[in-house]
């Protein structure tokens, strides 16, 4: 058996060496991403393994597989919203992610985001940068424990972000299409995402991206935000209309957002700019807003995250191969 990996970095190669070792199993590695072009590098091979978290997924690639023999994608990630399901489907082609692997990591980091704004940290570095130690009202924070949160979107990743926020101390209100039993105990879910975010000091967004919640969260949204209110979002940037969250900055609706994941971001993820200009003036807008704490698409990266999703993506494609399904496929 042959395995193709696209779009993978250093950590990720190292995890797929340790797993050839142990499956005896040829993997090849790419750091390209997957491509009408560089699909082409698939010939000969028996599956395909993409870690392409956003972007766009060119339509030919679906057939040149079918043509190559390829049955199946494996997604090193859990969202698989960049894949046209119903034309892989037609393609003969089994889509597989990587449901869980590891919520905590964004949980966690999604609670330091929202703690590292609670009080100014980034106001407080930049001084500190500057020899300036003085105590003033910029840099004076709350206490956490005194705080309202709304989750939007209470799965695995929402479910424990809730908890850590309880263990502050907060107040929590959520909503979800689907309500989690589990939390009820600590969380009141409300019937509207309006109704949820209108009361909160935080709101933590940790819904998947579909066609119906793009720009959910745009200016007309955060107008019904409570004065002040802080903003994180560590899901999918299509939820978010950027343009509306910089206006709605700007005068002061909101104090503060966490932004993990912007809608564009394809072109500069895992790239090094030091050097070069941000073409994309609302993505360069975002980055250097001073009451935005911005991340690369990082909130999952930990050792535990990549270790879970290139070995759970290898062993979904092992099992397509195999079996012709697999119990984690989305279409």
């Amino acid at each position: 058996m042959k395995l193709i990996l696209y779009h993978a970095n250093a950590m990720m190669k190292e995890i797929a060496e340790n797993w050839v070792k142990e499956n005896q199993i040829e993997v090849t590695v790419l750091s390209e991403l997957l491509t009408a072009e560089s699909v082409k590098l698939a010939k000969g091979y028996d599956g395909i393994i993409n870690s392409q978290a956003a972007g766009t997924i060119d339509k030919e690639i679906y057939s040149t597989l079918r043509e190559y023999g390829i049955r199946q994608i494996a997604l090193v990630s859990a969202g698989y919203e960049l894949y046209d399901l119903k034309l892989a489907t037609e393609n003969n082609l089994v889509i597989t992610n990587v449901p869980s692997y590891s919520p905590e990591s964004i949980a966690e980091y999604t609670v330091l985001t929202g703690l590292n704004l609670v009080r100014n940290n980034n106001t407080i570095i930049a001084s500190v940068a500057k020899n300036d130690f003085r105590w003033r009202p910029s840099i004076c924070g709350r206490v956490m424990g005194d705080m309202k949160v709304a989750i939007i979107g209470t799965g695995r990743i929402g479910q424990i972000t809730a908890k850590l926020f309880h263990g502050f101390g907060c107040e929590l209100v959520g909503f979800d299409l689907y309500q989690n039993e589990g939390i009820k105990s600590i969380l009141t879910y409300k019937d509207s995402i309006e109704e949820a975010v209108k009361d909160a000091d935080i709101v933590s967004i940790h819904m998947p991206a579909t066609v119906d919640n793009r720009h959910c969260f745009d200016y007309e949204m955060f107008k019904k935000f409570k004065s002040g209110a802080i903003l994180l979002n560590m899901a999918r940037g299509s939820i978010v209309d950027t343009e509306g969250l910089l206006k709605a900055l700007d005068e002061g609706i909101l104090s503060g957002a966490g932004i993990d994941t912007y809608e564009y971001e394809m072109p500069y993820i895992q790239k090094d700019y030091q050097d070069k200009a941000i073409e994309d003036e609302v993505f360069a807008r975002l980055v250097h807003h001073p009451r935005v704490m911005y991340s690369p698409h990082i909130a999952y990266f930990t050792d535990e995250a990549i270790k879970n999703l290139v070995e759970g993506a290898l062993n979904a494609a092992v099992e397509v191969i195999t079996t012709g399904t697999s119990k984690s496929r989305v279409n």
